[in-house]
C-alpha cells in the first residue's frame, strides 16, 4: 500500500516560530468578549439597582441588556467570518475591537436601560468581528496535528476570562460605579491593538464567498422577534397571550424564510449542505444545547447568591472562581481524554455531568452550605471542558483551513444564539414562575406598586426597603417564591443538557480503531488543500 504524500507546511517559518506569541494576542482579543459577559453577571444586581447606584433597570430589560449584545454578536458573525476571509482577518480583527472598544466606553456612561441596551449592540457589533477572526488566524498559524492543543488552551482562555471577569467586576463595583464594569474593556482593548499590529500575521480565503445581506437581515430579525416574544411571555407570565403568540410566531415564519433562503442562495450567509454532515451537526447542536441551559443558569444564580444569599458582586465573584479554574485545568487537557476513550464518550459524558450540576440547584435553599455550590460550578466547569475542546476541534476540522472563518462564525453563532435563547427561555420561566409564587403576598401594595413588585426579587426587595418595617413582611415570601422559581428553572436546564447528552451519544464518532487511526486526518489534509 502506497503512503499519501505529506504536504509541505504552507505557514512560513517566522510565523511558525512566533505561534505562540500570536495565540497569546488571540486570547487576548478573545479575553474581552468574553470577560464583557462575566463581569456584566455580577453587575446584573447592581444595574436593577434604582438611581444612582444603578439604572433600575427591570428583569426583562436585563435580559435585553444581556440579548442586545449576544443577537446582534450571533447575526452578524458568519457575515463577519466571510469579511474576515476576503478582506483579511487581521484587519477585521483590528476594525472589530475598536468598534468594541468604543461601544464599551459608551455603555459606560449610559443614562439608562435604553442607552445600555442600544450601547450593549453596538459592543456585539464589534465582538462579532473579533469571535471567528481569533480562532482562524488560529488555524491558519499552526499546523493540523498542533491545531487540537492549540485550540484546547484557546478553548482554556474561555475558562480564564470567566474567571477573571467576575472577580474584577467585584472589584469594580466595590470601589467605583457600575459603568466601570464596562470601562475596563478599553485599555484591554488598547493593548490587543498594539500587540495584533505588531505580531498577528494576516490571512484571508483565496475564494471567498459573497455577502448575503438578506440572509443577515432575516436572520437577526426572526432571533429578535423570537426572543422578545419569549421575554414577554415571561414578563406578563403568560404565554398564550395573543401579542406573545403573535411575535413569536412570527419570529419562526421570519427564521423559516430564512432557511428557504439559504438553501436557494447561491451566496449564503449559512451554508446549508454543511448540516449533511451529521457529525457536524450533532456538534454545533450541542454547542448550542449546553449554552442554553448554562447561560439561563448563570443569569439566575446571580440573583441566589446576592438577593438571596446576601454576598457582595465581589464575594459572587470568587463563589464562581471553581467554574473557571476546571475550565482552566481540564480543556487543555479534554484532547487526551478524547485520545483514549473518544469523542462521543468523552462528550457525553461532559453533557450528563453539566444535567447532574443543574438538576442539583433545584435542591438549593437560603441555608445550603455554600461549599456545595462551590462544588457544583467545579463540577460544572469540568463537564464544560469536556464538550467545548471535544466539539470546537470537530467541527473546525470539518472544514478545510481556508473555510476556518466560516466554521468559527458557525460554531460562535450556534454557541450566542443558544445562550441567547437560554436567558430568554429560562429567563422566562424564572420571571412566570417568580411572579405567580410572590403574587398572593403582594395583595397589601398600591396596584400599580403590585405590578411592579411581581417582575423580579429584585423589584420586590427594593419596594420593600421603601416601605421600611412595613415591607419586611414581603422579604420571606420573596425568597421563598424566587427559590421555588430557580428549582423549576434549574430542571428545565438539566432537561435541556439531557437532551444534549442523547445528541451527543447518537451521532458523535466513537474511539477509532486501531487499523483507522489516522485515516480522518488524511483525508482532512486532503480537504485542506
Amino acid at each position: 500500500m502506497t503512503t499519501p504524500a505529506v504536504p509541505a507546511s504552507r505557514i512560513p517559518e517566522e510565523v511558525h516560530r512566533r505561534r505562540w506569541a500570536i495565540l497569546g494576542v488571540l486570547m487576548l482579543s478573545l479575553l474581552i468578549v468574553v470577560l464583557d459577559n462575566s463581569i456584566l453577571n455580577v453587575a446584573i444586581k447592581t444595574i436593577s439597582t434604582p438611581a444612582p447606584t444603578g439604572l433600575g433597570a427591570t428583569q426583562s430589560e436585563l435580559e435585553w441588556a444581556i440579548n442586545a449584545y449576544t443577537l446582534v454578536f450571533a447575526g452578524l458573525l458568519f457575515t463577519a467570518g466571510l469579511l474576515g476571509d476576503r478582506l483579511g482577518r487581521k484587519l477585521v480583527l483590528l476594525g472589530g475591537l475598536a468598534v468594541f472598544g468604543i461601544g464599551s466606553a459608551l455603555a459606560a456612561e449610559s443614562g439608562s436601560p435604553t442607552e445600555l441596551i442600544v450601547f450593549r449592540a453596538v459592543m456585539g457589533l464589534g465582538a462579532a468581528f473579533v469571535m471567528p477572526a481569533t480562532l482562524a488566524v488560529l488555524m491558519n498559524v499552526f499546523e493540523r496535528d498542533e491545531q487540537p492543543k492549540a485550540i484546547g488552551i484557546w478553548a482554556g482562555g474561555v475558562g480564564l476570562a470567566i474567571a477573571i471577569g467576575p472577580i474584577t467586576g467585584g472589584l469594580l463595583l466595590d470601589h467605583f460605579w457600575w459603568g466601570s464594569v464596562f470601562l475596563i474593556n478599553v485599555p484591554i482593548v488598547l493593548l490587543a491593538i498594539a500587540l495584533m499590529v505588531w505580531l498577528v500575521p494576516d490571512s484571508r480565503d483565496p475564494n471567498p464567498g459573497r455577502i448575503d445581506p438578506a440572509g443577515v437581515v432575516l436572520s437577526v430579525v426572526g432571533l429578535v422577534l423570537l426572543v422578545y416574544g419569549i421575554i414577554k411571555g415571561g414578563q406578563l407570565a403568560d404565554f398564550t397571550d395573543v401579542t406573545v403568540l403573535a411575535t413569536i410566531a412570527a419570529g419562526i415564519a421570519v427564521l423559516a424564510a430564512f432557511v428557504v433562503v439559504e438553501k436557494r442562495s447561491d451566496h449564503p450567509s449559512i451554508d446549508i449542505t454543511y448540516f449533511q454532515n451529521k457529525v457536524f451537526s450533532a456538534a454545533i447542536a450541542v454547542i448550542a444545547l449546553v449554552f442554553f441551559a448554562l447561560m439561563g443558569v448563570t443569569f439566575f444564580s446571580v440573583f441566589y447568591t446576592q438577593s438571596v444569599r446576601g454576598y457582595s458582586p465581589l464575594q459572587t465573584g470568587l463563589l464562581m472562581l471553581p467554574l473557571a479554574a476546571a475550565q482552566m485545568i481540564f480543556a487543555p487537557r479534554a484532547r487526551l481524554v478524547v485520545d483514549r476513550f473518544g469523542v462521543k464518550a468523552t462528550t457525553t459524558g461532559g453533557m450528563l455531568l453539566i444535567a447532574a450540576t443543574l438538576a442539583a440547584f433545584a435542591s438549593f435553599e437560603a441555608d445550603t452550605p455554600i461549599w456545595l455550590l462551590e462544588v457544583v460550578f467545579f463540577l460544572m466547569g469540568t463537564g464544560m471542558a469536556h464538550i467545548m475542546t471535544p466539539t470546537s476541534v470537530v467541527i473546525m476540522q470539518a472544514l478545510p483551513r481556508e473555510k476556518a472563518g466560516s466554521a468559527s462564525a458557525l460554531s460562535n453563532t450556534f454557541r450566542q444564539v443558544g445562550g441567547a435563547l437560554g436567558i430568554a427561555v429560562l429567563g422566562s420561566v424564572l420571571s412566570a414562575s417568580y411572579r405567580s409564587g410572590v403574587e398572593d403576598s403582594l395583595g397589601a401594595l398600591p396596584a400599580g406598586l403590585r405590578d411592579t413588585a411581581g417582575e423580579s426579587i429584585e423589584a420586590t426587595l427594593g419596594i420593600a426597603a421603601k416601605l421600611g418595617a412595613r415591607g419586611q413582611a414581603l422579604v420571606k415570601p420573596a425568597d421563598d417564591a424566587f427559590l421555588h422559581a430557580m428549582h423549576v428553572t434549574a430542571l428545565c436546564g438539566s432537561v435541556i443538557a439531557l437532551v444534549g447528552a442523547v445528541v451527543v451519544a447518537v451521532f458523535l464518532p466513537g474511539r477509532p480503531k486501531a487499523g483507522q487511526q489516522g485515516e480522518p486526518e488524511q483525508e482532512l489534509v486532503v480537504a485542506a488543500e
